[in-house]
């Protein structure tokens, strides 16, 4: 099968991830990285045998069919934009956008340009969310009745570089982690029809104690500490929990109930990683992992997946519509904060088509 060409704009922290990855699959083929720092570019270029190029050459060549957008949350839909105007596919980091009106702009571009448009996360895709994907389609938990998402830590500017983004407008810890327990869950469950919560920031200002900016100050515009509740469509509720504000705390990350059984999901930032299920009157006992991808960091299987998407012409998995379908919900909770109401959710998307097997070889491989 012939080679995709890739170009990759933003040579930030998570570009990286990104580029070791993508030599997993062998239809990827990268055509140059870019970045508006060209001294970030040139290094990643460096460590990974690339081509350092600027965003118009990326844009200009034609052999580049997927832009890889790896910029900040607020330049996605922008950048993205820019790649369906010179015909490009594009793929973005999560966020979509930083709110629903401009991912649905996004969305709409494409559909009117005949071009596709994917998005992280593709952790979902990985071999632990995929086994548990299989043992709720083969009913083991039985009707499914709920579950709980948490992801509560002190804030990342303990650990990030440059963390003043994660508190700007596009970050907080719903735009910013809600994706990978949203998407997974979505594909565990199917879409999401209604949302409530409430989201507050109990600080102003947050203290940088990460390299190279340790003791700096950044305002904080977005709320910190997001609890809601989803009711999916298929009737499940799931408790969610968000937050940049907690010190510590004991809940696993997944948890999802049905009235024969339990799941324990996997972290759904990573692939890999125990399932766990307890029968109704049993305990919890692992469970083999009947998927690939559970053995490592695979951060741009999703890209990979549209590559065989394009040249097979079917649906790839990290689609505009899943992605445009949690943005809304994300922003469902803020909205229901406001207002004091639920959110009813007006999009629709399907639950991606399950991953069992093994993207190489230009194909689809036991």
């Amino acid at each position: 099968m012939e080679k995709v060409g890739i170009g990759i704009i933003g040579c930030g922290n998570i570009s990286g991830a990104y580029l070791k990855a993508m030599a997993s699959f062998p239809i990827l083929e990268i055509r140059g990285v870019a970045d508006l720092n060209r001294e970030l570019a040139d290094a990643k270029a460096a460590e990974f045998n690339v081509p350092a190029k600027n965003i118009d050459e990326l844009f200009a060549d034609p052999k580049i069919e997927i832009i890889v957008n790896l910029t900040v949350p607020k330049a996605h839909v922008a950048v993205a934009l820019q790649a369906l105007e010179a015909g490009k596919h594009t793929y973005s980091e999560k966020p979509l956008g930083i709110n629903f009106a401009e991912g649905k702009k996004l969305a709409e571009a494409a559909k009117a340009k005949g071009l596709r448009i994917g998005a992280a996360p593709d952790t979902f895709l990985g071999g632990g969310h995929q086994t548990a994907r299989t043992l709720i389609d083969k009913g083991v938990i039985g009707q499914p009745v709920g579950g709980t998402a948490t992801f509560m830590c002190p804030g990342h500017e303990r650990w990030h570089p440059n963390p003043a983004f994660y508190y700007e407008v596009g970050g907080g810890p719903m735009l910013d982690m809600g994706p990978y327990y949203i998407t997974d869950l979505v594909n565990l469950f199917g879409p999401v029809a209604q949302v409530a919560g409430f989201a507050v920031s109990p600080r102003k200002e947050r203290v940088i104690t990460s390299e190279p900016r340790n003791g700096e100050k950044i305002p904080v515009h977005v709320p910190t500490h997001v609890a809601g509740v989803m009711a999916f469509a298929n009737g499940a509720v799931v408790q969610i929990g968000m937050s940049f504000d907690v010190a510590g705390h004991k809940h696993v990350p997944l948890e999802v109930y049905g009235t024969e059984g339990t799941l324990i999901v996997p972290d759904p930032n990573h692939f890999g990683g125990e399932v766990q299920f307890l029968k109704k009157g049993g305990s919890f006992e692992p469970q083999e992992l009947t998927s690939p991808y559970a053995d490592g960091n695979y951060r741009s299987i999703g890209v990979a997946d549209l590559a065989h998407a394009i040249r097979s012409n079917r649906p790839h998995r990290a689609n505009g519509s899943l992605a445009l379908h949690v943005l809304e919900v994300m922003e469902a909770f803020h909205t229901a904060s406001e207002s004091g109401r639920t959110v009813t959710i007006t999009t629709a998307t399907e639950r991606p088509a399950p991953l069992s097997e093994s993207l190489v070889d230009g194909r689809l491989a036991k």
